[in-house]
């Protein structure tokens, strides 16, 4: 119960005056009323507890109503766009593809104009994926359109005008590591490392001037890569860059590292030592398949049953396989060569020379006089001319004279620039923390201390 200071004051002057009273009434009584001394201690006792009480400051309670807003209007959220994602097939052309979205032909050739400034689409290419972004009644919102890997065109209707951008595709890009041993090939050895094949084919690719991954590679070869892996909204969808490789085979141990150069932004792969794991020539046409037949002055022929000098080697390969330029050069002959079935000839620096027999057909726009560069493809493993079933006839000139491919040492190309050969060194000091880190804390180590 709360008491105003009035009402303390009435009580008071209340109490004063009964107390007086019974004090008066207890003298007059003498000792007759002595059995009233405990009450009247009771009471004075009570007195002044409740004057203690009463006069106490006392902490006036308020009701404070706090005036709530008004809670804000939440406007309904627009329905949701509709997504239509196409698989350009060839022979399709935009007008296929956005004619059903109810735009006029008119209304597409103005999208195609207005566009072309940024990009043409006259280029899409079959096997890109194009993306139809509509609202709820059909009308069309957005289109993008994956120009390649890494980039993709955004075209957006502001008012009457369609405005385009290039955009960069938002990949998220994690280095990883896998540490292997060879107990059969590279590709398997790779594979029970639970990445996937397009891996081992870059990683053979990478040291495809010194190994050829058809004959090399024994059995307790060891190797390690340190690679990045590519996702899109958290899903994986393929390899990136390899950042540094190891292949240790028997007492001899290959390196590469990947570098890029600050001015240029191109990139290379080197050694320790800066020097450049390209060659005039690799050691190997085509990434994966067996060698059925070697360089020989005297062998006999599979179909004439004779002997004669087999100058190439002779690698066996499914029908498809792509067949590619093992240096950089200029294509001197395509086309039926009696024997040889179909066949591609090439000239390279320093009087060097390839020939290509047996194939089943051309890359496209491999045809005499075009430059082609190493690693290329020019065309695709067959059994044309006289051949005994699908293989690669591969040879090397040089001089106008045929040389063995698989025992010839090639010439490394340019080396690493010298001026950013000590930030090159750096960069290798972390690539080689990497390669010594546990397994368990390489994730947590050294993805962030990729360059």
């Amino acid at each position: 119960m709360v008491v105003d200071l009035t009402s303390k004051i009435i009580y008071f002057f209340y109490l004063r005056t009964f107390f007086t009273f019974m004090r008066v009434k207890i003298i007059t009584s003498g000792k007759k009323e002595r059995n009233r001394l405990s009450l009247l201690l009771f009471i004075i006792i009570s007195f002044f507890i409740f004057v203690f009480i009463t006069f106490l400051p006392n902490k006036e309670q308020h009701s404070i109503e706090i005036e709530e807003d008004p809670k804000p209007q939440v406007s309904p959220s627009p329905p949701p766009l509709i997504e239509q994602k196409n698989i350009i097939r060839r022979g399709v052309t935009l007008t296929d593809i956005l004619a059903p979205h109810d735009l006029s032909p008119a209304e597409i050739h103005k999208l195609r104009e207005e566009v072309k400034p940024v990009y043409d689409l006259a280029k899409i290419k079959a096997g890109h994926e194009i993306r139809i972004i509509s609202t709820q009644d059909g009308r069309v919102a957005s289109v993008e359109y994956d120009i390649d890997d890494a980039n993709y065109l955004l075209i957006r209707k502001n008012e009457e005008i369609y405005a385009a951008e290039i955009k960069k595709i938002p990949f998220e890009y994690r280095a990883e590591m896998i540490w292997g041993i060879i107990e059969d090939n590279l590709t398997f050895a790779v594979e029970r490392e639970n990445e996937g094949n397009l891996l081992a084919l870059d990683f053979a690719e990478l040291f495809g001037w010194d190994i050829d991954f058809h004959t090399d590679p024994r059995k307790g070869d060891t190797f390690k890569i340190l690679f990045e892996k590519k996702y899109l909204d958290g899903k994986f969808v393929g390899y990136r860059n390899i950042l540094a490789a190891e292949y240790s085979s028997q007492d001899k141990t290959y390196q590469a590292f990947r570098f890029t150069y600050p001015d240029t932004e191109e990139s290379d792969y080197f050694d320790p030592e800066g020097k450049s794991l390209r060659k005039e020539f690799r050691k190997s046409p085509i990434k994966f398949g067996r060698i059925t037949s070697r360089y020989s002055r005297r062998r006999l022929h599979p179909i004439r049953k004779v002997y004669r000098p087999h100058y190439g080697v002779d690698y066996a390969a499914p029908i498809g396989t792509k067949v590619q330029a093992t240096a950089d050069g200029t294509v001197t002959f395509r086309g039926w060569n009696g024997a040889s079935g179909r066949m591609i000839r090439i000239r390279h620096k320093n009087e060097y020379e390839t020939i290509y027999l047996h194939l089943r057909s051309y890359a496209r726009g491999i045809r005499k006089g075009i430059k082609v560069q190493s690693g290329q493809v020019i065309g695709y493993v067959g059994s044309s001319g006289e051949s005994t079933g699908p293989h690669l006839d591969y040879r090397i000139r040089y001089r106008g004279k045929f040389i063995n491919p698989l025992t010839r040492k090639f010439k490394p190309v340019e080396p690493l620039r010298v001026e950013f050969l000590e930030d090159f060194k750096e960069e290798v000091e972390y690539y080689y923390l990497c390669f010594e880190a546990p397994p368990l804390i390489f994730s947590s180590l050294c993805s962030s201390m990729i360059p």
